[in-house]
């Protein structure tokens, strides 16, 4: 279960404990420091039940979403272009 963030100019996607790790932030404070941004959803997500998603809005601006797998919004997201983040890209970020 984790919380998940999107760096917003890059698109790369993280959960907190990552950001942790890597020194981009220290746990404690509410959010990490731009350009990462917290994907809005649940504060139990897990990746059996929830896809990660992200989409690029501008050039070098992405945002991103948690959506139940296999629903009618995930679905609807992907025809709109988002992209669903491959779990093994999230299990590898590294700073």
């Amino acid at each position: 279960m984790a919380l998940f963030f999107i760096d917003t100019s890059s698109g790369v996607v993280a959960t907190k404990r990552q950001l942790v790790q890597a020194g981009i932030t220290d746990g404690l404070a509410p959010a990490p420091p731009r350009p990462w941004l917290r994907i809005q959803g649940t504060d139990d997500a897990t990746t059996m039940w929830y896809a990660v998603m992200r989409k690029q809005v501008r050039d070098g601006v992405f945002i991103g979403a948690l959506a139940l797998r296999h629903t009618d919004h995930h679905a609807s997201l992907l025809n709109q272009g988002w992209q669903e983040v491959d779990v093994d890209e999230l299990r590898s970020y590294a700073m």
